[in-house]
């Protein structure tokens, strides 16, 4: 039998999967396979490199960095987080990665990305995270606060828009029981997309995409309908937020960041039955 993880994104809100996950880390919790969308695969690389606290740390530290993401830059070079700063700085200088120690796991973890011409989701390993970088920051990259992430001749946003749970591909690549770790809390019902969003973004160039972002919801609300079954019939079990803190998708305030790592841990260790 094989055990699959399964990270949802949600931006800074992953801080509470981050308190998950170190909780498992000081609990030698291991997985046969892990899938991460969005911040759920930037932030849970560090479970396979072993680096308990990294996120947490390095995100109350360089949230308020208008280097690290700001508006500045967003005008600069349209990306409200600093592609160079963020995803090449902060985990090669300033708070290393460890690649190493995540290669050396040898546990497979796969990111979600979107093809925004297709309009479709793309699968793929990560294998070293400072050689594929750019694969993690596509999963990441925030529709409307984020230029497209050109690789190999192809464009690409956050995997979240076509695949916000990707439950499904580790159960169809044999993961026979999941542990699914979601960011909002119990009865969550995602709201459409404003058309008129992404009639200025992105209708007239990529239209499949635009499609995609509007139909969210739909897709969202679907995949908790599903993942819901699946855990009544014992295939999943699911941790989710035991109550609400406000967070927003780029938070600067330390002390919020904090709190929601820390139900990340209190919500973990209920799981483990450690209190």
């Amino acid at each position: 039998m094989k055990t699959g993880l399964v990270l949802e994104g949600g931006a800074m809100r992953g801080v509470y999967t981050a308190g998950v996950l170190d909780v498992f880390m000081e609990n030698d919790i291991s997985f046969d396979g892990i899938i991460g969308v969005s911040a759920g695969a930037l932030f849970g690389v560090n479970f396979l490199s072993k680096q308990i606290g990294r996120v947490i740390r390095y995100n109350k530290k360089f949230n308020k960095d208008k280097r690290y993401m700001s508006m500045k830059s967003f005008f600069k070079t349209g990306n409200f987080i600093n592609a160079d700063y963020a995803y090449g700085t902060v985990p090669f200088e300033l708070d290393v990665f460890d690649d190493e120690t995540y290669k050396d796991s040898e546990v497979p973890f796969y990111a979600i990305m979107t093809n925004i011409e297709t309009g479709k989701p793309e699968y793929v390993q990560i294998k070293s995270v400072f050689e594929q970088m750019d694969y993690l920051r596509a999963s990441g990259s925030m529709p409307f606060l984020s230029k497209p992430v050109e690789i190999n001749n192809k464009l690409y946003l956050d995997g979240a828009v076509t695949d916000s749970i990707p439950y499904d591909f580790m159960l169809k690549n044999g993961y026979d029981s999941l542990v699914v770790i979601l960011t909002k809390p119990e009865n969550y019902i995602k709201k459409p997309m404003p058309k008129v969003m992404t009639n200025l973004f992105y209708q007239k160039d990529y239209p499949k995409f635009a499609k995609r972002i509007r139909d969210r919801h739909k897709m969202y609300n679907a995949q908790m309908q599903r993942l819901n079954e699946l855990e009544k019939e014992k295939v999943v079990k699911v941790i989710r937020p035991s109550q609400l803190i406000k967070v927003s998708r780029v938070e600067r305030d330390s002390e919020k960041l904090q709190n929601l790592y820390m139900l990340g841990r209190s919500d973990a260790e209920k799981f483990l039955n450690l209190k």
